[in-house]
């Protein structure tokens, strides 16, 4: 059976993953304040370093906003740590191995489901998706998305 996709209005499902430096993270302990939580295919790839570093570059803004920023993918911690490493990444990065979370979510694959899907979910304070940003091509709209969304809802 598959996953109804998380829609606003949603409640994030809790998950526990490891972060870049072997730590266990408790998606619960952001509800606190909003949050970005995307999902993208590969660490190190053309698109997905195009948007790590447009999030990453308005990195500053979204913290000045409330807000923390934390990339999924089925990467490896070791992985993720290159990655965030090599483009100076200030943020959290989950590895989702058995893309579980993305399941829990409804992430939709792309290209006839080879690839995972990019999504992008703006959570308000408590844990409520505010909005859901989905395009697989358009990398460097979900931070912008992301922000034109931080503002709405304070």
């Amino acid at each position: 059976m598959k996953n109804k996709s998380i829609q606003p209005g949603d409640q994030v499902p809790p998950f526990t993953l490891t972060n870049q430096h072997g730590e266990q993270v408790d998606i619960e302990k952001y509800f606190d304040a909003p949050f970005v939580l995307y999902f993208y295919p590969k660490d190190d790839s053309p698109g997905c370093t195009a948007e790590a570093c447009s999030f990453r570059d308005s990195y500053e803004e979204l913290r000045g906003l409330g807000a923390e920023v934390i990339g999924v993918s089925a990467d490896s911690p070791e992985s993720h740590l290159a990655f965030a490493r090599k483009f100076d990444l200030p943020f959290v990065l989950l590895s989702d191995p058995g893309n579980d979370v993305r399941k829990k979510f409804g992430v939709p694959g792309s290209l006839f489901g080879l690839l995972p899907g990019r999504v992008t979910y703006v959570v308000g304070q408590g844990g409520t998706v505010q909005h859901v940003f989905n395009s697989q091509l358009n990398v460097r709209e979900h931070v912008k998305v992301a922000i034109e969304e931080l503002k709405e809802k304070p």
